[in-house]
């Protein structure tokens, strides 16, 4: 069984190959260019890898126009967000790389058959992604939600011409606009991410029909995918759509997100024509909404249940799935705190760490295992490493039951075990003069196929592995992280998790991975892996192995 799952030698690399999710910060604390300019710094200390920003521009009678408020029939002027453009040119940022310009279909009370009005909303559209690319942002976060009844854009009924136009007329019209907008929007900004709060998972109520358009037509986003096939009617193959899934704010497990990508993915196709559906597929992307207040409020009907344990630990398990199930992005969303200043009065003074005491360390675990498991080591600084001897310094000690070890002349460091298949003649010892930062190495030597092992009796949590290691001649070094149940059988193996180093291979570097203890099992088995040698003079150093629980 060993032998299947460590050998492991490619030459590619997993890091360039790996798809970085982000995390994109949305909510009542939104800021605007001055707010981020202003506070910068501090924001990018928080665990996100970018922001939703609104714009307001000045009119030449410097009155407000906020970008935000676009779907009216207002002629706008580009330099009247210039301001805000230099304020977010002025920003260097270094954490938020994926930052977005609010913009939203209200007040939406233009009807789809005013040219004149619609003009207006594509001038707009175009203004906002010219914005995005002038400030450097990474696009438009669209909000379809109506805020200003009785107006709503993508409603049938609440269309002024309703009794002059059928709900098939207006849903042409929808997707004619769409076209509109796209045009102009890809003309400023070719390589744009249209960033949506929900595109068709809000109308997965009408897929399974033998005609989609008559459920449609009764619902409150009827005609938004008529608006969302004219997007892709003109979209060059450059420009990103994500349909963020805001029906997400609820989902407990992880079967929920699983059916939601797949529906996004698959049958919300149903309400895309059939000539757009294979730039659907491989432009419009799968995200999902953290509606954190459901972590915080009572129990009611934006509650997210505990299932038996913290609620925090809920937040924890379900943006880990989100994470893992997006293609790319999940936002969180949040109403009544906040997570740095805003003029939004509305938005209770008291932080989201201190409201939710965790969540913090939950998100910045979430975007960056990597980075989380590297600042917790170093604060740890050696206390509640797990390791038995990972510094390869000791020629004896005491065993998880309390039996003394001794090193054997010619073997393995006291406390560790090794395998190798049975072609690999190679041999494991202890190096007493090698040694990172003392003497005191694990080395194995002309290893076809092997490694070095060690396990742990740990309770379920989050670990973080350290190790250093420097190599010689042909080969390749990885760790591999491996879980056995409580009665010794190899369990879990999807939940392995394979450690691989970039760094020189003649000098001693860095190796981090951080693992979970899957259901059903009990132990956690270290392997210091070896592969690829066939001569005396291949070989692998291995030093300051380190083990971690994470809070």
């Amino acid at each position: 069984m060993l032998a299947l799952l460590a050998a492991f030698s490619h030459n590619c690399s997993a890091f360039e190959m790996r798809i970085q999710k982000k995390l994109v910060a949305t909510g009542w604390d939104h800021s605007d260019s001055q707010t981020l300019l202003n506070n910068l710094e501090q924001m990018e200390k928080r665990p996100f890898d970018g922001v939703v920003i609104y714009l307001t521009g000045r009119t030449t009678e410097d009155k407000p126009c906020q970008l935000h408020q676009s779907f009216v029939n207002q002629k706008w002027e580009r330099q009247w967000f210039q301001l805000c453009i230099d304020q977010l040119k002025g920003c260097k940022f270094k954490q938020f790389t994926d930052n977005f310009i609010l913009f939203g279909a209200n007040p939406g009370d233009v009807d789809w058959f005013d040219d004149e009005g619609w003009q207006n909303i594509v001038e707009h559209w175009r203004i906002a992604a010219w914005a995005a690319k002038q400030s450097g942002m990474r696009g438009i976060l669209f909000d379809p939600e109506p805020y200003t009844e009785p107006y709503s854009q993508f409603r049938y009924d609440a269309q002024p011409g309703r009794r002059q136009h059928s709900f098939d007329d207006y849903y042409a019209k929808a997707r004619q606009r769409g076209r509109e907008v796209m045009k102009a929007v890809a003309q400023e900004y070719p390589d744009i991410t249209i960033f949506c709060y929900f595109m068709n998972s809000i109308n997965a109520a009408a897929t399974g029909n033998p005609n989609p358009c008559s459920v449609l037509a009764t619902m409150g986003y009827g005609l938004y995918p008529a608006f969302i096939d004219g997007w892709l009617d003109v979209t060059p193959p450059t420009i990103i759509f994500v349909d963020g899934c805001e029906s997400a704010y609820l989902y407990n497990s992880r079967q929920q997100f699983l059916e939601s990508a797949v529906l996004i993915r698959g049958t919300c196709q149903e309400m895309v024509s059939p000539e757009n559906r294979a730039r659907y597929r491989s432009q419009v992307q799968v995200g999902f909404g953290i509606y954190l207040d459901a972590y915080w409020n009572p129990a009611g009907p934006w509650y997210i249940d505990g299932l038996g344990g913290p609620r925090i630990e809920r937040l924890r398990a379900n943006v880990t799935t989100a994470l893992n199930t997006a293609d790319q992005y999940v936002w969180i969303y949040g109403e009544k705190f906040r997570w740095w200043p805003t003029a939004n009065k509305g938005v209770r003074e008291q932080s989201w760490p201190d409201a939710l005491p965790g969540c913090d360390q939950i998100l910045h675990f979430a975007r960056d295992p990597i980075g989380y498991a590297h600042r917790q080591i170093a604060e740890a600084n050696q206390a509640g490493n797990l390791t038995r001897n990972g510094d390869f310094r000791l020629d004896t000690l005491k065993s998880e039951d309390g039996a003394e070890l001794k090193w054997k002349e010619g073997g393995s460091p006291v406390g560790w075990g090794s395998w190798q298949q049975e072609d690999s003649h190679g041999t494991f010892t202890w190096d007493r003069k090698q040694g990172a930062k003392s003497s005191g190495a694990a080395k194995a030597n002309n290893i076809s196929h092997g490694c070095f092992t060690q396990e742990h009796n740990l309770p379920k949590g989050r670990y973080a592995l350290r190790a250093v290691r420097k190599l010689q001649g042909e080969g390749d070094a990885w760790i591999r992280i491996r879980w056995k149940t409580a009665e010794d059988r190899w369990t879990a193996e999807t939940h392995d998790k394979l450690i691989l180093c970039e760094g020189p291979r003649d000098q001693w570097s860095e190796m981090l991975g951080v693992a979970e203890v899957p259901e059903g099992a009990g132990k956690l088995v270290i392997l210091l892996g070896a592969s690829g040698r066939h001569s005396p003079e291949d070989t692998v150093w291995y030093d300051d192995v380190e083990l971690y629980r994470l809070p």
